[in-house]
């Protein structure tokens, strides 16, 4: 079956970086699109950047574009995401998703903290 199991996440003060890393299993990654998208305390889903499934297009969120950047290494079965610039609005679960909205397929999140 389908897993993601995300990591990286943690406590960071405001300017840091972290990178978020999504371990993928049980489908054939290299010919999916993925996401990363986050919720915050009592907000809903948001997306935060895709990827194609080549690795060739990316797009990002207006809020973290310039700061965030978007990565795959299909031969790892991984995704990742850069984070630089931190900032406490940036606080939320972090997941990564298969393809596009509604997201069906998605990690149980890693939790990043922005805080001083």
């Amino acid at each position: 079956q389908v897993q993601l199991v995300e990591s990286g996440g943690g406590l960071v003060q405001p300017g840091g970086s972290l990178r978020l890393s999504c371990a993928a299993s049980g489908f054939t990654f290299s010919i999916y699109p993925m996401s990363w998208v986050r919720q915050a305390p009592g907000k809903g889903l948001e997306r935060v950047s895709y990827i194609n499934s080549g690795g060739s297009v990316t797009s990002y969120a207006d809020s973290v574009k310039g700061r965030f950047t978007v990565s795959r290494d299909n031969a790892k079965n991984t995704l990742y995401l850069q984070m630089n610039s931190l900032k406490p609005e940036d606080t939320a679960a972090y997941y990564c998703a298969r393809g596009t909205a509604p997201y069906a397929y998605r990690g149980q999140g890693t939790q990043v903290t922005v805080s001083s």
